[in-house]
């Protein structure tokens, strides 16, 4: 049977807020309005690429709807059918969309269609809608009539690396969460833990300047680490710097 190879940054990916590497302040703080079952009508999640906005909102969906529990929770179980379809990306009530492909008013006239009804399987409806400020001005202008008088039980998650282009009306409707630049040593750390799980033979410093070069981003870091675990030499700093186009 043919085995294949889940990439780092899937295989990897944070399962609950206490996994969310290098964000302890909106952990903390998604995990207490879960805790005092104060969910928001709409959140902003707004950071550099790679810094677990949209991991962060699968999280939330399974926190909201695990059926491990009977209301909102922050430690979600991961092993319910809810956990594993949201994890997968194919549960039929958290609906994920790309707005760089989806910017104009109907596709988000059909969304808020759709929003009207109850959940089919899940608690709550959870929208994570990717690179929000994509969206046309009227596209906007609907989502923010939707966000204003929110159906019961739905919750509007947007992702954007430029909150700057998001409009004034829909960022004050909204809680939002500025997600930073995760540290290089930080980075590092999670790569060590990496590379002994998957039993990789790595230099020290290689980690290291992978850290540093993926810039705050650990999905980056993960991808150039997986991509680097296929050389027969191990990971070593002169592959790294190949790879990375440095001169030696």
């Amino acid at each position: 049977m043919l085995n294949i190879h889940k990439p780092f940054h899937q295989k990897y990916r944070p399962s609950n807020l206490d996994e969310l590497i290098g964000q302890e302040f909106i952990s903390i703080t998604l995990k207490q309005a879960l805790s005092s079952q104060k969910i928001a009508p709409a959140y902003l999640f707004n950071g550099p690429r790679g810094t677990g906005k949209t991991s962060s909102a699968r999280i939330f969906a399974k926190s909201l709807n695990c059926l491990s529990s009977n209301q909102p929770t922050p430690k979600p179980c991961g092993k319910c059918d809810l956990c594993k379809q949201i994890a997968d990306g194919n549960a039929l009530d958290i609906i994920e969309i790309d707005a760089a492909s989806n910017t104009g008013v109907e596709n988000i006239r059909e969304l808020i269609d759709r929003a009207r009804f109850a959940p089919t399987q899940a608690r709550w409806k959870v929208y994570v809608i990717d690179e929000c400020h994509m969206l046309s001005t009227a596209a906007s202008n609907a989502l923010l009539k939707t966000i204003e008088e929110p159906p019961a039980q739905v919750v509007f998650i947007l992702a954007t690396t430029n909150p700057e282009k998001v409009l004034n009306t829909i960022q004050s409707r909204c809680q939002k969460f500025d997600f930073k630049r995760i540290s290089s040593n930080t980075i590092f750390k999670h790569l060590s833990e990496i590379a002994n799980k998957e039993s990789l033979k790595c230099e020290d410093q290689a980690l290291k300047l992978i850290a540093k070069r993926s810039n705050g981003g650990m999905r980056d870091a993960q991808s150039l680490l997986d991509q680097l675990s296929l050389h027969p030499d191990g990971i070593n700093t002169k592959n790294v710097q190949n790879l990375l186009g440095e001169v030696c």
